[in-house]
């Protein structure tokens, strides 16, 4: 854990849950071993939703759909969604969930692999959540940021890889090693690029917070850097 474990504890017992569709939905999810996001990071997306009042949304990974509707949940009703999955299994299962939620007009769910799908797409986003294939995040960027309005949000979960990301490299076990450094390079274009402002954030397994302020020049800079900076605690 990124943060110690008595602390995330008590901060989630704090919480009043989402309602008991989602209640149910996350437990059947835990149960058999479904990715979703955690529950301070649940509550640090309802209050970025808060703040920004999207009309448009974008998600890349949908999973079983849990996260797609706690943005429905928390969103106003004119709010539109598309999400991205590109594994198969969970298909049936997020458009069952989707429908039995009541949200079909709301959440459009598109099935393919999003370095495909994203560069077909021209809507503008004002909200783009970014819960996919780690390894797979510095791809989509340079899309996702062309797809991302003037003050829009891009928030990135999962970003700090429960600390292997300040490791060195050779601490990371091997199977890794290509998320670690593609994650690097992800946060460093965050960081560095024109037009961007960042916050990563250590909630959740981390989170990177984008605000697009101004259109990018879709120059990244060198990412050797990136990759090869160390950690100030190694």
């Amino acid at each position: 854990m990124i943060i110690p474990e008595r602390l995330s504890v008590y901060i989630n017992s704090l919480d009043s849950g989402n309602g008991a569709f989602l209640d149910e939905l996350e437990r059947t999810a835990i149960a058999e071993h479904v990715p979703v996001i955690r529950q301070d990071m649940q509550s640090f997306l309802k209050v970025l939703l808060a703040i920004r009042q999207p009309r448009r949304i974008l998600e890349v990974g949908t999973a079983i759909g849990f996260s797609a509707l706690l943005m429905a949940e928390n969103t106003s009703s004119g709010c539109r969604i598309t999400t991205i999955e590109n594994y198969e299994k969970r298909i049936a299962p997020a458009r069952e969930n989707i429908a039995r939620a009541g949200m079909e007009e709301r959440i459009t769910l598109l099935y393919g692999d999003a370095q495909k799908i994203l560069p077909t797409m021209d809507e503008s986003y004002d909200f783009i959540f970014m819960d996919a294939a780690k390894g797979q995040y510095i791809h989509f960027l340079p899309e996702v940021l062309r797809l991302l309005s003037s003050g829009g949000v891009l928030v990135s979960d999962n970003v700090l890889q429960d600390g292997d990301l300040i490791e060195s490299h050779y601490a990371v076990e091997q199977r890794n090693r290509t998320i670690y450094k593609r994650m690097r390079e992800y946060l460093y274009a965050l960081k560095h690029t024109d037009g961007l402002v960042t916050s990563v954030v250590p909630v959740g397994d981390g989170a990177a917070v984008t605000v697009k302020v101004n259109e990018t020049t879709g120059y990244f800079p060198d990412k050797t850097e990136a990759i090869n900076r160390k950690s100030p605690l190694q």
